[in-house]
């Protein structure tokens, strides 16, 4: 499909996100501790050093026995052991276990070698006699019960987490587990980003005639800030080519990705469209077939990839989701850089027909447990209210020619 005013060739969403993720290279890594690793982006593999756990341990209080010595424990016999030891949590057993004796043993403590079940406290009776003490057993136990063998969750030379997996709580609890106080992540893009627009009013400044204020760069502060980058705030800049090439050139010979937001649509002050339109050659897409944000442009100068996006906020968004996320992701080698799609039912009607693929924005409920998408009921590009509203974006194929509620969609899942 070409626009012949620009001579601009529209893609498919699949076919732009193609070009634009050669470039998403990742970026070094860097040694970071433990605590400071969370949302980060793993740079090499977990191998376990030893089992884990690490020893064969009690999964509750009670006593430390072989398993054989309470076959008698039968129409309510009573089995009488010697306690020989007592274990705490942290402790080493200074005894062996050998028929007719027993620990005492706390949970999580280690089993004493010859010990093959753990009896458990409320089931036991003690008794004083000669100056020895005793644990009489009333229960029958298998051999294994009530412990935890050493290497039940993991054995040594297993791996634990593999590369590019984002970290979480859970992770780190597994890395502390194994003593692993410094962790090889990948870096953090540092993403410039700046707006176009002599209509542009900072966040702090009243409203005047005629303009707005730039609601659009703090939402992107925001998004690569959730995607793991670190956003460099640029400012906003008037519709001045010679200003927003300078502008450009210095983002990308400084940071790793550098975004825009504005002037990239078929105005004649659209200054970002005319400012790529420079160097075709360099140039990955300066159209889309998708609804918000067709003019979705994106470029390479001197190997960073510039991307710029609509001006309007709901395109805006969309294009991060689309095209900014994965990018950011992969350049910190994420395994999954693309948000999950799934399948729902569509709430209410939808009936608005495009020649392109629309994204809409929606949000997810669910009923008897089956997943609804509701579309927002404006869901204009130029509407910024109904973002904070919307946790996902229902696909509309271009050749459907409205859809009903109770028709089953694609949804990509936003994050949170």
């Amino acid at each position: 499909m070409k626009d012949n005013k620009f001579q601009r060739e529209a893609l498919q969403v699949k076919e732009a996100q193609a070009k634009i993720i050669k470039y998403a290279n990742p970026l070094e890594s860097e040694d970071v501790s433990l605590d400071e690793c969370c949302g980060r982006y793993l740079a090499e593999k977990v191998i376990a050093p030893h089992p884990f756990p690490a020893f064969n341990r009690s999964s509750m209080d009670g006593y430390a026995i072989i398993a054989g010595d309470t076959r008698n424990c039968v129409n309510g016999q009573v089995v009488w052991l010697e306690i020989v030891d007592n274990i705490p949590c942290g402790a080493v057993p200074a005894v062996d276990i050998t028929p007719g004796t027993a620990a005492r043993i706390m949970t999580g403590a280690q089993v004493p070698v010859g010990a093959d079940a753990v009896v458990m406290l409320e089931v036991t009776e003690r008794r004083e006699e000669e100056g020895k003490t005793y644990v009489g057993i009333r229960k029958k136990l298998e051999a294994n019960s009530n412990i935890t063998p050493q290497g039940f969750e993991l054995s040594q030379g297993d791996l634990v987490l593999p590369t590019g997996r984002l970290i979480s709580a859970g992770d780190i609890a597994v890395l502390a587990a194994f003593g692993l106080h410094t962790v090889k992540v990948y870096r953090r893009p540092k993403v410039a980003i700046f707006a176009t627009g002599t209509e542009l009013l900072e966040v702090h400044e009243p409203l005047e005639p005629g303009k707005i204020r730039n609601s659009n760069s703090p939402m992107l502060e925001a998004l690569v800030k959730e995607t793991g980058g670190v956003s460099v705030m640029l400012g906003a800049i008037v519709d001045d080519l010679e200003l927003a090439r300078s502008k450009v050139q210095m983002a990308l010979e400084t940071y790793d990705f550098v975004i825009t937001t504005g002037g990239v649509s078929v105005g004649d002050y659209d200054i970002m469209g005319d400012l790529v339109r420079e160097q075709s050659g360099n140039m990955l897409f300066n159209k889309v077939t998708m609804r918000p944000g067709s003019v979705t442009t994106a470029a390479v100068r001197g190997g960073k990839l510039l991307l710029a996006l609509s001006g309007n906020p709901g395109a805006c968004f969309v294009g991060f989701q689309l095209f900014a996320r994965p990018v950011i992701s992969l350049m910190q080698s994420a395994s999954k850089p693309f948000l999950p799609e799934w399948s729902a039912t569509l709430g209410t009607d939808y009936k608005r027909v495009n020649n392109f693929t629309r994204f809409v924005r929606a949000r997810l409920e669910i009923k008897d447990g089956s997943l609804f998408a509701y579309p927002a009921l404006i869901d204009e590009s130029s509407v910024t209210v109904t973002i904070k509203d919307s946790d996902c974006l229902i696909v509309v194929p271009p050749e459907e020619k409205g859809l009903s509620a109770g028709d089953k969609v694609t949804v990509i899942k936003l994050p949170g």
